[in-house]
């Protein structure tokens, strides 16, 4: 039964976790608000503060100033203003004397790229790292924006996220969020992945992929191969998850313009700097494009943990919530950027300081993910049963 118009409080112990020292407390007041919404529209709770900072906690990060709790992104000052650059592939090291116009650099590539950029404008530097594949941004070069809804199908009637099939076919952190949340709400939520190239965050710490991925069903499918089964299970989703670059899944025929679906599918596309935009992106750099940072004495430094992620996914969610009561048959469209840069503007009394700030208590122990592929065989005999009930 859906609740709208219940009041729902928003029950966090009385204290915030930590969370406001991490990521400001006009940030943290906004994911409680969407936390609050999240259990009016799905019966679902949300612990904001935890949601936000959990990764921080589960691996023991710290704030260290214009270097990303996580050690990937960089903040550096340009000839007129600041950037950001994405490290964390072994592609995008490799990429660095290209950046640079240098046949060699140094093991630790940081000064020599701090080098390039400082006589160069911002918008030059992020340009070419872009040519180059490699997240990078300019501070507050993003503007907020709402979601790009676009009516794709037909409406049924309002409804909560319980009993419905999700397919998610995210990775990393804000997509698989989303999932998590709905998959809490009662969603029965298969997590698809490219045996050739799994979510990434399968090969960092178990720990964090089991918090953002537990409960989900396993299912490893070629997306070129194995087309027909791929489409066969987004063709009976109520709900799409997907954070690929624009047009890589439309050109399998992999897209609500193409692929007939249940009447009411909402299909949510979650990427870095909007739907138009080719360039990748990860939490902290896409959090520097929306001027989500906190100042100190002598420029920006980051704010929280890849913040964008963990902020976009709960947005993400409530998104998808809206739309199901709505009656969905929509396509929703969220910029990690965007989002970052509507938290940036609300009020906020966040931590002038660029000095650590401990993180909070680690969230509940999760069970295990399921392993790559372990539940192929019940996600086709899902789709199967779904489908002769449909015919």
């Amino acid at each position: 039964m859906l609740r709208r118009g219940r009041q729902v409080s928003r029950d966090n112990g009385g204290v915030d976790g930590g969370g406001a020292d991490w990521v400001g407390s006009g940030v943290l007041a906004r994911a409680y608000a969407v936390a609050a919404e999240l259990a009016e529209y799905l019966a679902v709770r949300v612990d904001a503060a935890a949601t936000l900072t959990g990764r921080a906690a589960l691996l023991g990060l710290h704030r260290r100033g214009r270097i990303s709790a996580g050690g990937a992104t960089r903040l550096m000052p340009t000839r007129d203003g600041w950037w950001a650059l994405t490290l964390s592939r072994p592609d995008d090291i490799d990429a660095i004397p290209a950046l640079v116009e240098a046949d060699t650099v140094p093991d630790d590539p940081w000064s020599t790229i701090a080098q390039w950029a400082a006589p160069r404008d911002a918008d030059e530097a992020v340009q070419r790292a872009g040519l180059l594949g490699l997240p990078a941004a300019r501070l507050g070069e993003a503007t907020a924006e709402s979601p790009r809804v676009t009516q794709h199908g037909n409406r049924v009637a309002p409804r909560s996220a319980a009993g419905l099939l999700v397919a998610d076919l995210s990775s990393m952190w804000a997509g698989p969020l989303c999932g998590q949340v709905l998959a809490d709400a009662g969603a029965t939520v298969v997590k698809v992945e490219s045996p050739a190239r799994p979510d990434g965050t399968r090969t960092g710490d178990q720990v964090f992929y089991d918090w953002i991925n537990h409960g989900k069903l396993s299912y490893a499918v070629d997306f070129d191969r194995d087309s027909e089964r791929l489409q066969a299970l987004l063709a009976t989703a109520d709900v799409v998850i997907e954070g690929s670059r624009p047009g890589a899944l439309a050109r399998r025929g992999l897209s609500p313009e193409t692929l007939p679906g249940p009447d009411g599918r909402v299909w949510l596309r979650v990427s870095g700097h909007g739907p138009d935009s080719q360039r990748a992106a990860f939490g902290d750099d896409a959090a520097v494009a929306g001027g989500l940072v906190d100042t100190s004495a002598s420029g920006p430094v980051f704010c929280g943990d890849a913040i964008a992620d963990p902020l976009t996914g709960l947005e993400s969610a409530l998104v998808v919530a809206h739309s199901l009561f709505r009656g969905g048959g929509e396509t929703i469209e969220v910029s990690m950027s965007a989002v970052a840069a509507g938290y940036a503007a609300l009020p906020s009394a966040s931590s002038q300081s660029s000095a650590s700030a401990q993180p909070p208590q680690p969230p509940p122990h999760v069970t295990r993910a399921s392993q790559l592929g372990a539940d192929n065989v019940a996600v086709d005999a899902l789709v199967s049963q779904r489908n002769s009930v449909t015919c």
